[in-house]
């Protein structure tokens, strides 16, 4: 249990049930009436954003949350390995908790994972990854007059938009976050 005066940015902890992080949090004293505490905590599994109001020196569950380096292997159905880089051990995880990231894993790729109470809660993907392009259609000459981008298939299958002068079977740097075409690589 941590008290409210214990809390900063990025500490889990667990209300209602639910796991929760905390994004900002401000300690208030009115002129009149006790101290609070507000706060917006992130769902943790849903993203959810939810402001929430403390009394002073309420106590809170601490969740204690580690994070690991994961490295991807393989998918069977709706069901992607893992294995963790530190003692091997085999990973599995449901599409659900991946969502739009699985369109950019591929094989050997590392990435940062959240654990609690030894499950994965979330995962995060570096922010730019180097892919190389399966298929795109060759550029078009002539309209300059602004920045022309063209659908690219790279080998994930996801759809990245590049610029005209990128085709099949060069690498690009893309932005994991934005899915957007960063360089080539």
């Amino acid at each position: 249990m941590i008290d409210t005066s214990d809390f900063r940015n990025g500490i889990a902890i667990v209300l209602d049930g639910t796991l929760y992080q905390i994004i900002d949090f401000q300690h208030i004293k009115p002129g009149k009436g006790g101290a609070f505490v507000r706060t917006k905590l992130k769902n943790l599994r849903t993203k959810a954003v939810l402001d929430k109001t403390f009394r002073a020196g309420e106590k809170v569950e601490d969740a204690w949350i580690n994070t690991k380096k994961i490295q991807y292997t393989y998918k069977s159905g709706n069901i992607y390995f893992f294995m963790d880089s530190q003692d091997y051990e085999e990973v599995s995880l449901p599409e659900s908790i991946l969502g739009d990231n699985k369109k950019f894993l591929k094989e050997g790729l590392e990435i940062s994972s959240l654990w609690h109470k030894d499950q994965i809660i979330d995962v995060t993907l570096p922010p730019s990854v180097v892919f190389k392009i399966k298929h795109t259609e060759p550029g078009i000459k002539g309209d300059t007059a602004k920045a022309a981008f063209k659908p690219a298939t790279i080998e994930t299958g996801a759809v990245v938009q590049v610029p005209l002068f990128v085709n099949s079977g060069d690498n690009i740097k893309v932005d994991t976050r934005t899915c957007e075409y960063l360089e080539r690589a």
